[in-house]
């Protein structure tokens, strides 16, 4: 695996009236598009641009099509928060122009989308990072501490009851409920149920044996809803409740501290964003394709490796030169400083670092019309 080293972003460029122009300049904005040789079309984008997948993008959208639809009069974008399963399957299957998702395309999703994607397939642009919080529902608990061992039992169903000794030897002098445990995942398929099983599979390996997926395993039974907004609302509803969603959405509920190390991280964009800086690219992956792979095992200081990556899904190449323009505008800007910075606004996620920008910025350069 090739090791990226992801630095911060260095600058912030501030929102303001954005007209399209043909300057060539490498500041993208909501009306910026490049052609296949990474220079500027010098045209305003028309169209509609439509989207399925990932809710956790969800707040970043809202900006992202606000601030894209205003700087470009003749055109929209459609996002349906169906779930990245749903986002990716829609894309392969014809039925989406680019697809949300908080887990990077199998090899097998690669094949299948070489027949509306042409010879190279659909590729992953990373466009948002962000903590997953463990999110519970405990009266009269403001701060819980735990370890991916003592949770993989929670949501394995081998800890019933919040004082249990496992989750009181981590939260001394820290009064706990006899309440039971209702712990929550996601029904659909989810990039973040993904990113959470990954996680326990990768720093709990001995309680946690079943493998990541976008699936929960259905052996394990549980309560469920349907995406973020679902299992953070019966959550909202459950005193005892227990689950997993991305930070920007858990509202008024508590926030695990995990154990990183020797010490209790809370999750924050900051800490998230660390634990990307030393992230890899995963083999076998195609030269415009930036899937990370994420090492949830770290112990250093101040990292939170619960953290998601999530990608917009592309096509390499589309049927014409308007929807290769329309595609590329929109994605430019997303992943532009003026994008990233709107996201953060809205979502209080991480911006992508500088490196990992013009890696994102060179993939939609090579998105070009299929022959």
């Amino acid at each position: 695996m090739k090791v990226l080293r992801f630095g911060r972003v260095a600058a912030v460029i501030a929102v303001g009236a954005i007209a399209l122009t043909a300057c060539g300049t490498d500041n993208a904005t909501p009306g910026s598009s490049s052609n296949n040789s990474g220079g500027s079309t010098g045209a305003s984008v028309t169209g509609t641009l439509t989207g399925v997948g990932a809710t956790s993008q969800n707040s970043a959208m809202d900006a992202w099509k606000t601030k894209f639809a205003a700087a470009n009069q003749g055109a929209q974008v459609q996002y349906s928060p169906d779930g990245s399963g749903a986002g990716r399957k829609a894309l392969i299957g014809g039925a989406a122009q680019f697809a949300g998702s908080d887990a990077y395309l199998t090899d097998s999703e690669i094949s299948d989308s070489k027949k509306v994607c042409g010879t190279d397939g659909a590729i992953d642009v990373p466009v948002y990072i962000s903590p997953i919080a463990v999110a519970y529902n405990l009266k009269g608990v403001s701060d819980l501490k735990l370890d991916a061992a003592t949770i993989a039992k929670i949501f394995h169903g081998d800890i019933k009851t919040w004082n249990d000794p496992a989750i009181a030897a981590l939260n001394s002098g820290v009064t706990l409920p006899s309440t039971a445990i209702t712990a929550v995942h996601r029904s659909d398929n989810s990039g973040t149920t993904q990113n959470f099983t990954d996680y326990l599979a990768q720093t709990a390996p001995t309680v946690w044996t079943d493998k990541a997926s976008g699936d929960w395993p259905s052996a394990l039974g549980g309560e469920n809803a349907k995406g973020t907004t679902g299992v953070v609302k019966q959550v909202t509803q459950t005193d005892g409740a227990v689950t997993y969603a991305d930070e920007s959405a858990v509202g008024s509920l508590g926030a695990v501290s995990l154990k990183v190390g020797t010490e209790f991280v809370k999750p924050a964009a900051d800490a998230a964003a660390k634990a990307v800086d030393a992230s890899k690219v995963a083999d076998g992956r195609g030269p415009n394709d930036i899937a990370i792979k994420l090492d949830r095992t770290t112990t250093a200081s101040g990292v939170y490796p619960l953290v998601l990556v999530s990608y917009q899904v592309f096509c390499s190449s589309y049927k014409d030169q308007n929807t290769v323009d329309l595609v590329k505008a929109f994605a430019s800007y997303v992943v532009s400083t003026q994008g990233q910075q709107d996201a953060v606004a809205a979502a209080k996620n991480a911006p992508l670092s500088a490196s990992l920008t013009e890696k994102a910025k060179a993939a939609i350069a090579s998105i070009k019309v299929g022959s």
